[in-house]
């Protein structure tokens, strides 16, 4: 008893002690965010609307109205806050199961000043509103050249010529009938010379090689698709994901490093944030409700669905209608829900079926069909792992500047000729690679300086039986 009374006078004097003023220098709001990024950013959401592993920070301010300097002693120590019997600070303990807070005793005044002017001013959209990288939504980084005009250019020169050559041709044949007697040989004017044999046989000719070169052209493309950039299931932007939040394309495409393929992530992968990040920037609950439906997640009462395969899609539609619901009555700050929420929770539903169903899968619940964007024919071999891992290629190098694309397309055109031309100039990295500790002549040749590079043309990359086999 003795013990526990002399703990709590600690906690009485360590409390009364790191009291403050109440704030009221002006706010640096960009050191505010470096100190949110540092201290903060773990478990609290950082649009500071929506509740994380911790609550919602947006409004803590008037939250706290009137009690400055306690809620200044919450951020240096909460457990000592909570100790003094604070009623506020003891309801929001155990309204958050009494998760711990780490403490910031280190933090200054004019730090605690900073770090809440930052998330006002997020919070009212007054500061760093968020941008989307702007760039292609797929395909290629730039419009495609219009070759027409320049067709269309060498096109009226070669018919200029032929006109030309078929003038030139008349005029020879009319001096050799001449010089042959024929004393009644008319010169032909410029519409017999067109009309002769010989223009005609040119054109004829010029005809069966566009034709021939446009033939085995479209042959050449047949497969291709570069360009091709599909409707998702989900919209999912890459924009967001790896310009925006910087997630490095191999957290979800982990294949990459290790397999041939790079394989298309699973759900639980979406999980490992989404159980935290339950609205979009951009698409709100909508797009990240149908995640939580194919894995049978009920983000209401945070837990996964027991027996989720096993219930009807009416039960199915109850546990995210309610959802869909309660999140819009917080948005619209209402009481029950009007017309356009109405609308709104049945839309969102009838996508959640739309996206997740196909005349192959009935059931909601279950693996997500992406739509396949880059295919090789079945007698290409690529492996994902020689060039990711040990050739160290860059993934925009085939796929573009993905972290710009708010919808995906095959950037590269994936045929043979690209390929061969792009082991043609790339250089092997052979620094510090063992991989490549093999070609003992190549290392040689450089240090003596013979030799200051190696392309990949040259340690048998333009072999046939690499990709063939």
């Amino acid at each position: 008893m003795i013990y526990k009374s002399l703990k709590l006078c600690v906690l009485f004097l360590f409390f009364s002690l790191i009291q403050i003023s109440p704030i009221s220098a002006e706010a640096d709001l960009a050191g505010g965010k470096a100190l949110f990024k540092a201290k903060c950013a773990t478990c609290h959401n950082k649009n500071m609307k929506d509740d994380l592993t911790g609550p919602a920070l947006g409004g803590v301010q008037e939250r706290w109205e009137g009690r400055e300097e306690t809620l200044a002693a919450w951020i240096r120590n909460s457990q000592a806050v909570i100790a003094s019997g604070d009623k506020y600070a003891n309801d929001l303990y155990n309204e958050w199961k009494q998760s711990l807070m780490t403490p910031f005793p280190e933090l200054s005044d004019q730090d605690i000043e900073n770090l809440l002017g930052y998330i006002d001013g997020k919070y009212k959209g007054t500061y760093d509103a968020p941008k989307l990288p702007e760039g292609p939504t797929g395909g290629t980084d730039a419009p495609k050249k219009n070759n027409l005009p320049l067709y269309g250019l060498v096109a009226f020169v070669l018919a200029a010529l032929a006109v030309v050559l078929a003038r030139i041709i008349a005029n020879l044949n009319h001096m050799i009938a001449v010089k042959g007697g024929a004393t009644d040989a008319v010169r032909p004017g410029l519409l017999e010379s067109i009309g002769g044999k010989s223009f005609i046989s040119f054109i004829l000719f010029g005809l069966v090689i566009w034709g021939g070169y446009t033939t085995v052209n479209n042959a050449i493309g047949i497969g291709r698709q570069q360009g091709y950039t599909p409707e998702q299931p989900i919209k999912f932007s890459h924009a967001t994901h790896a310009g925006a939040q910087k997630i490095d394309c191999q957290y979800c495409h982990d294949g990459a490093r290790r397999s041939k393929h790079s394989v298309i992530p699973a759900a639980n992968t979406c999980m490992n944030c989404h159980k935290a990040v339950k609205k979009g920037s951009k698409y709100g609950t909508g797009e990240i409700s149908k995640i939580y439906a194919s894995v049978g997640y009920d983000p209401t009462e945070d837990v996964y669905i027991k027996n989720y395969d096993q219930l009807e899609r009416d039960s199915i539609k109850a546990i995210y209608q309610k959802w869909f619901k309660a999140q819009y009555l917080k948005e619209a700050n209402l009481e029950k829900l009007d017309k356009r929420g109405t609308d709104l929770v049945e839309d969102q539903w009838s996508d959640i079926v739309s996206s997740l169903t196909s005349p192959m899968k009935k059931k909601i619940g279950g693996p997500i069909e992406w739509i396949r964007i880059h295919n090789l024919p079945d007698h290409v071999y690529f492996n994902h792992a020689q060039h990711v891992t040990v050739g160290e290629v860059e993934c925009q190098t085939c796929h573009g500047k993905v972290e710009e694309m708010e919808v995906v397309g095959q950037y590269s055109p994936l045929s043979m000729g690209w390929c061969v031309n792009c082991h043609r100039e790339t250089e092997v990295k052979f620094q510090d690679n063992e991989y490549y500790d093999s070609y003992k002549v190549y290392h040689d040749e450089i240090k003596k300086g013979d030799r200051t590079k190696v392309t990949v043309e040259e340690i048998g990359g333009l072999e046939c039986q690499k990709c063939h086999y």
